[in-house]
C-alpha cells in the first residue's frame, strides 16, 4: 500500500504532467493561430489571451499575480515592440493603468466601504437574522431565498454592488447555520449576475443597448429601423433565467458546489468543539417550545434545571421579548405557556426534557439565530483568582447568571470536571477554579475589567458595533441609491459619495473602510481591463467574430443566434461586458438583416448574453466572491460550465418563444 506522502507525491507530479501538457497545447495552438490571423498585432493579442486562459484555468499562480503578469508583458510590448516586429505596443503606457481608476473598480470599492458601514451598525445582522427565520439553517431553503433576494436588487442596480452588499449577510448567515460560505456564495453571486438580465436597468449592456439601437438605425434603411426596448421587455426572459439559476443550484448544488474549502474563514469558528474535546461535555444549542397545556408551564428554572439537567440560557415570551445575559434571567424566573426556550444540554438529558413535558423540538435555531449566534455568545472559560470575592460562595449564593450574565455548565477542579449532575452551582468555589460558562460575548468584555474573575478566553468577537450610526447609514446608502436610480451621474461618483458619508458620519472609521476593501478584487479587475482594451483595439475581437459567422452564416436563424450569443459570451470573459456589447451589437444587426431575422432582437440576444459571465472569475462579481469563500478557478468552471450552458439554452428558447 503506498503511503499518504507517495500519494501526494504522485498526484503532484500528475498535475505537473498536466500543466506542462497543457502549456505545449497552448503554444501550439498560439503558433497555429499566428499562421492565419491578418495580423501580428492580432497575433500578439490571441497568445496573450491563450496565456491569460492556461493560467487561470491551471492556477500556475494566483489569479490575481496572473492578471498583473499579463498587465506586465502588456506593458513591456512598448519596449519589446521592434523584437516583435511591431510598431507600437499593444497598450500604450498613458493608459495601462486606466483600469486602477475605471468606473468599475472605483464602484467596487465604494460599494464594499458601504456594505461594511451597514454591517456595523447592525443592519446586515438583521437582515441576516430575517432569512435565518425564514429559511431556517437548511441549504436548500437559504440558498432561494438569498439568490432570489440579490436578483431582484440587482434587476434595478449594478449586479455588483447588490452582491457587495449581501456579503456581510452571507458570512453572518454562515456563521449563525453552519454551512460554509463556499456554498452560499456561488449561487447568491450567480444570481446577482442573472438578476441583471430582468430589467433594462439591471446591467450596463441592456442601459446602453437602446442608445446602440438608435445609432444603427441612422444608417439602416426605412423597412429595417428598429423600435428601441421599454423597461420590462427583457423581463421575462430573465426571470426564466433566474429561477433557472436558482432551481440548478438546489438541485445540483451539492454536486457542482464546493464543500468548505479555502482559507478565508469559509464557516464560523465552533467554540464549543474545543470544550467538548478538553472537558468531555456532550453539550449542544437546542430550542424547543413550550405549549400552553405542558406541565412544564408555571415550573421555575431552578427546578427543571437542577432535576432535568439542563441549563436554560434564553427565552422568548409570547410578547416576543427575548431574555439572555445579565438581569433577564434567574433560577427564580417562571416558565409560561408559548414560550421558547433555548436551552444548553446532552442530547440525552434534552431527550428526556422533552419528552417528558411534551415540548416541541425545533430543527436548528429560530428565534435565537441572531441572539445565540456564534458571534453574539459562546462558551468560555474563567478562572478564580486567589482575592476574588467569589471565594467560600457558590454560584447559587451570588445569583451567577443574573448578576454576571454568565451560565456555568462544567466546574473544573484538582485536574477533574464536574458536570450539572454533581450540583456544581452549590459547590462553594475555590482559588483556582475554572468555570465552563456559556455567556454573552458582551457580558465576557464587562467581565475582562472584574476582578472577580480571570478571563481565559481570549479567542472571541470583540467586535464594536455602533447601532446609534443607523441613521447616519441608512441616509447615506439611500443617497447612494437613489443617485444610482434616478440621476445620470457616473455609478462610482454616487457610490463614492455613500462611501465618504459612512466614514465623515462616524459610522466607520477610514482605517475599517480601508480594510473593507478586497484589494484582490481590485487589482484581479483593474489588471484585466488593459487586456480587453487590446483586444479590442487590435482588431482581434471583430476578427473572432467575423470568423465564427463565417462558419455559421448559412445555417438557420436560432442557430445563428445561438452563435451570436455564445459569441458574446467568450468576448464577456475576455473584456468587458460594455465593450463586448459596442463591439457585437452592429455586427448582430448586419447579420440579422443579412438572414432576414429581426435585427432588435438580435441586438438584444447580444446584450443579454454578455450576462453570460461565469466561466472563470473575470466578471467583477465573481472576482468579488472568491476571496471570501476560498474559491479556485476550476471551482468556477464546474459550476459555471453547467450554468453556462443553462443561460445559453433558456435565453434562446424563452426570446424565440417570445419574440
Amino acid at each position: 500500500m503506498e503511503s499518504a506522502v507517495s500519494l501526494e507525491k504522485k498526484e503532484s507530479i500528475t498535475l505537473d504532467v498536466k500543466k506542462i501538457v497543457a502549456a505545449v497545447v497552448f503554444t501550439l495552438l498560439a503558433i497555429g493561430m499566428a499562421t492565419v490571423v491578418p495580423s501580428i498585432q492580432i497575433a500578439w493579442v490571441t497568445a496573450l489571451l491563450l496565456l491569460t486562459i492556461y493560467l487561470f484555468a491551471f492556477e500556475v499562480v494566483g489569479v490575481d499575480v496572473a492578471a498583473l503578469t499579463v498587465m506586465v508583458l502588456l506593458g513591456l510590448t512598448s519596449l519589446l515592440a521592434p523584437i516583435m516586429g511591431l510598431s507600437e505596443g499593444l497598450v500604450s503606457t498613458t493608459h495601462l493603468f486606466d483600469g486602477f481608476s475605471s468606473n468599475a473598480v472605483i464602484s467596487i470599492i465604494a460599494v464594499m466601504i458601504i456594505g461594511a458601514g451597514l454591517d456595523k451598525t447592525g443592519v446586515m445582522s438583521k437582515v441576516a437574522a430575517f432569512i435565518l427565520d425564514a429559511g431556517g439553517s437548511t441549504e436548500k431553503r437559504i440558498i432561494p431565498i438569498i439568490s432570489g433576494t440579490v436578483a431582484f436588487i440587482s434587476s434595478f442596480m449594478q449586479n455588483v454592488g447588490a452582491a457587495a452588499l449581501f456579503l456581510p449577510v452571507v458570512s453572518r448567515i454562515s456563521a449563525r447555520s453552519g454551512l460554509p460560505m463556499s456554498r452560499l456564495l456561488m449561487p447568491m453571486g450567480f444570481c446577482a449576475i442573472l438578476g441583471g438580465t430582468v430589467t433594462m436597468v439591471g446591467s450596463s449592456p441592456l442601459i446602453l443597448l437602446n442608445d446602440l439601437i438608435l445609432t444603427s438605425n441612422k444608417a439602416l434603411p426605412a423597412d429595417h429601423q428598429m423600435q428601441v426596448w421599454s423597461l420590462f421587455s427583457v423581463t421575462p426572459v430573465g426571470v426564466a433565467l433566474v429561477a433557472t439559476g436558482i432551481i440548478y443550484f438546489v438541485l445540483a448544488g451539492r454536486f457542482v458546489l464546493p464543500g468548505a474549502g479555502g482559507d478565508s474563514g469559509t464557516t464560523a469558528t465552533n467554540s464549543m468543539e474545543y470544550f467538548q474535546r478538553i472537558y468531555d461535555i456532550d453539550y449542544a444549542l437546542f430550542e424547543v417550545v413550550v405549549p400552553p397545556e405542558s406541565e412544564l408551564v408555571g415550573m421555575m428554572l431552578d427546578d427543571v434545571e437542577t432535576e432535568y439537567r439542563v441549563r436554560v440560557i434564553a427565552t422568548k415570551g409570547a410578547n416576543g421579548r427575548i431574555r439572555i445575559g445579565r438581569g433577564d434571567l434567574a433560577r427564580d424566573f417562571a416558565i409560561e405557556g408559548g414560550m421558547v426556550l433555548g436551552v444548553l444540554a446532552s442530547p440525552k438529558h434534552l431527550a428526556g426534557l422533552v419528552e417528558k413535558f411534551d415540548l416541541r423540538l425545533r430543527n436548528g435555531l429560530k428565534s435565537f439565530a441572531e441572539s445565540l449566534a456564534s458571534t453574539k455568545a459562546g462558551i468560555a472559560e474563567l478562572v478564580i483568582p486567589p482575592g476574588s470575592q467569589l471565594i467560600g460562595k457558590s454560584a447559587r449564593d451570588v445569583w451567577l447568571r443574573k448578576t454576571y450574565g454568565v451560565a456555568m455548565v462544567a466546574l473544573h477542579r484538582n485536574g477533574e470536571t464536574l458536570h450539572e449532575g454533581d450540583h456544581i452551582r452549590d459547590l462553594p468555589l475555590k482559588a483556582g477554579d475554572t468555570l465552563v460558562v456559556h455567556t454573552t460575548w458582551d457580558s465576557l468584555v464587562r467581565l475582562e475589567s472584574d476582578r472577580n474573575f480571570v478571563v481565559v478566553t481570549t479567542e472571541y468577537p470583540h467586535e464594536e458595533t455602533r447601532p446609534q450610526k443607523v441613521g447616519w447609514a441608512g441616509l447615506f446608502f439611500v443617497i447612494a441609491l437613489s443617485m444610482v436610480l434616478f440621476t445620470d451621474i457616473r455609478l462610482s461618483i454616487a457610490l463614492l459619495t455613500g462611501a465618504i458619508g459612512m466614514v465623515l458620519s462616524g459610522v466607520l472609521k477610514i482605517e475599517e473602510a480601508y480594510s473593507a476593501v478586497s484589494w484582490k478584487t481590485v487589482f484581479l479587475l483593474a489588471s484585466l481591463i488593459p487586456l480587453g482594451l487590446a483586444v479590442e483595439t487590435s482588431g482581434t475581437a471583430k476578427w473572432i467574430a467575423e470568423q465564427t459567422i463565417s462558419v455559421v452564416g448559412e445555417m438557420p436563424v436560432w442557430v445563428i443566434q445561438s452563435a451570436v450569443a455564445a459569441l458574446a459570451t467568450f468576448f464577456t470573459l475576455v473584456m468587458s461586458n460594455v465593450g463586448a456589447t459596442v463591439l457585437l451589437v452592429p455586427l448582430a444587426v448586419n447579420i440579422a438583416i443579412g438572414v432576414g431575422a429581426d435585427p432588435a432582437v438580435f441586438a438584444l440576444t447580444v446584450a443579454i448574453a454578455t450576462s453570460n459571465s461565469f466561466l472563470i472569475p473575470t466578471h467583477q462579481v465573481n472576482a468579488l466572491i472568491m476571496g471570501p469563500a476560498g474559491y479556485r478557478v476550476p471551482d468556477f468552471m464546474r459550476a459555471g460550465g453547467v450554468m453556462t450552458l443553462l443561460f445559453l439554452v433558456v435565453m434562446i428558447g424563452m426570446m424565440n418563444l417570445l419574440f
